[in-house]
């Protein structure tokens, strides 16, 4: 079951006006890259038909291209609401991958670069009376190993832990019309201990000598409100809040905002939460928790990287609940903000990530693909209240075969430009890999044998904690315990199908259900049972094409009884006695 996602695709800061662009698209691969030279922008049409948002290579666009797709193009025609006659209109873009650039109406808007993160233009000026034409053209030569990809697969074809690519158009676009003075995002800074929020505001320069009044209500009740002239491109007010009500793991307790600015009005929402970390591990609004998290690779059968539906997006979640998980890391890929808006309404807590996989970060051009969308994903993120960590790289190997070599200096680099755009989380400089600099000791370890996987780690209190990395002597010396609670935050990968033949998975494949079910538990209670862990990352939530060791099936169908892994997941650590 998919539908278009006509949901409103921007669930921090909401105006009720707007015009969703999903549907029906012309659509040409433009295999010898020859339509910049050619003007296709200016075609009357293109060859064929795609359903925006999903990739060309989804069954979902109708039209499932799996082989290298190096440049696209799209067209559509569209006409402007009457609401949009008299205001601004601005063009919005959740995500293209990669390299995107806009026309309207044959004159080019601009462009952006980076596969993961939203963009939008002013389009009013290059608008027309009547019938409007929007064409998009997008570049992605993600084999080349320069830009940020996550596992969308560098050869031909999905292999191992490497899946389908996405190219293009992957998220909604849509318009909305906009008064000149208004805002354009915000920054939620929330106080549990006085009961208050306080709102870093970004607003445009025509705002300058405006009030802009911000107006907190939890339920439907009033909560508070503050104002405040603008002075500048951002304004900060503080709102007391009348009632505390906290945002809990599993209570996803959410106040309303309303700004008001001259005749711009939007809302948005926040959670009255604070995250921690010390010697034990991590707090939530100052009580220590143990994470149950599970990794999440965001990807669909049917969508690729896009979900059929935005209650698919929930549903996920849910499934993980079910599980007995508390969160996810989101593996190698920057979710979109719908799905984070259900991890916020959920009390499901998350992991943010970038797609480095393949990048070497010793080339300065892989770098500076690599931070800037790093950093628009952080301020993209901020405040939403389920995100409560930053994970920029995930194993930063050195590999002669791919000529792949990773840079500490560049790594370092990365964690504090990340830690200066967001003092407020912990951050994992590189996960399960060789840490630089780093908040807290994080290590992969896929050990199937679940005594042996227990001893790896029954000295942490001596410094010695004997992680596959460890174990592996090309990163021994290297690889130094930092010090701290330690984040197990990948382990298991049991390999499970009753279909696949080509399946791949981590260890020694287990050859029953109850053989799996013991050793997830065997495993698992290892980690539960160490005072030292301060959390753990089931690897993983569900199978991805060929990577049969989920809980579930790519087709997101449980293997096995939920209520058994619940019970095995959510039984007291030992760092919560």
């Amino acid at each position: 079951m998919f539908d278009l996602r006509l949901e409103y695709p921007r669930p921090l800061l909401v105006r009720k006006d707007w015009l969703c662009l999903n549907g029906q698209w012309e659509f040409e691969i433009d295999t010898p890259e020859v339509g910049r030279y050619k003007e296709f922008w200016n075609r009357p049409s293109l060859d064929g038909q795609i359903t925006v948002p999903y990739c060309p290579e989804s069954v979902l666009s109708g039209i499932g291209h799996t082989d290298f797709i190096g440049c696209v193009w799209y067209r559509k025609a569209f006409t402007l609401p009457e609401s949009f006659k008299g205001k601004r209109t601005v063009l919005h873009f959740g995500a293209v991958d990669y390299l995107a650039t806009v026309y309207v109406n044959g004159q080019k808007v601009g462009s952006h670069k980076g596969g993961y993160t939203p963009f939008c233009f002013d389009i009013t000026d290059f608008l027309a009376d009547g019938e409007n034409v929007l064409v998009v053209h997008a570049v992605d030569h993600e084999k080349e190993g320069k830009q940020p990809a996550g596992k969308q697969s560098r050869a031909l074809r999905s292999a191992g832990c490497s899946y389908t690519r996405v190219t293009g158009i992957w998220q909604t676009v849509w318009m909305e019309p906009v008064e000149p003075a208004r805002v354009l995002s915000y920054r939620s800074y929330p106080d549990v201990t006085n009961g208050a929020i306080t709102l870093q505001i970004n607003v445009t320069p025509e705002s300058f000598g405006k009030e802009l009044k911000v107006k907190a209500s939890y339920e439907g009740k009033a909560m508070g409100e503050a104002a405040a002239i603008v002075q500048g491109n951002a304004v900060t007010v503080t709102v007391p809040l009348a009632e505390k009500h906290l945002w809990e793991i599993g209570c996803g307790r959410l106040y309303d905002l309303e700004f008001v600015l001259g005749e711009d009005a939007a809302s948005g929402y926040f959670g009255l939460r604070e995250v921690g970390l010390d010697g034990k591990g991590m707090t939530l609004n100052g009580k220590h928790f143990f994470g149950r998290w599970v990794l999440d690779q965001g990807y669909y059968p049917d969508g690729i990287y896009t979900a059929p539906s935005d209650a698919a997006l929930k549903k996920d979640i849910e499934d993980s609940m079910a599980l007995g998980f508390n969160g996810a890391r989101l593996h190698q890929k920057i979710f979109e903000p719908r799905f984070l808006y259900w991890a916020d309404k959920l009390g499901y807590t998350v992991w943010g990530e970038h797609g480095n996989w393949g990048l070497n970060t010793h080339e300065f051009e892989c770098l500076a693909n690599f931070l800037p969308e790093w950093l628009e994903s952080v301020e993209r993120d901020f405040s939403h209240p389920a995100m409560i960590g930053w994970i920029p790289f995930n194993e930063t190997w050195d590999n002669k075969e791919t000529g792949t070599y990773q840079s500490d200096a560049a790594i370092e680099l990365v964690y504090r430009a990340t830690k200066a755009a967001d003092p407020t989380r912990p951050v994992v400089d590189s996960s399960g890999s060789v840490h630089v600099m780093t908040d807290l000791h994080d290590v992969h370890d896929y050990e199937q044998d679940p005594e042996t996987f227990a001893s790896y780690y029954e000295k942490i209190n001596e410094g010695i904690v004997n992680c596959q990395l460890m174990r592996n002597s090309k990163y021994a010396k290297r690889a130094k315990y930092m010090g701290g609670p330690v984040f197990v935050s990948e382990y298991g990968g049991i390999k499970w199908t009753d279909k696949n033949t080509n399946a791949w998975g981590y260890g020694k494949s287990v050859e029953s259900e109850e053989e799996f079910i013991a050793r997830y538990k065997g495993l698992t209670d290892a980690l539960l049972d160490n005072e030292y862990i301060m959390g753990f990352c089931y690897t993983q939530l569900y199978d991805v094409e060929q990577e049969c060791n989920g809980l579930l099936t790519y087709e997101r169908k449980f293997k096995f009884d939920p209520k058994i892994f619940h019970e095995i997941n959510t039984r007291k650590a030992k760092i919560e006695e």
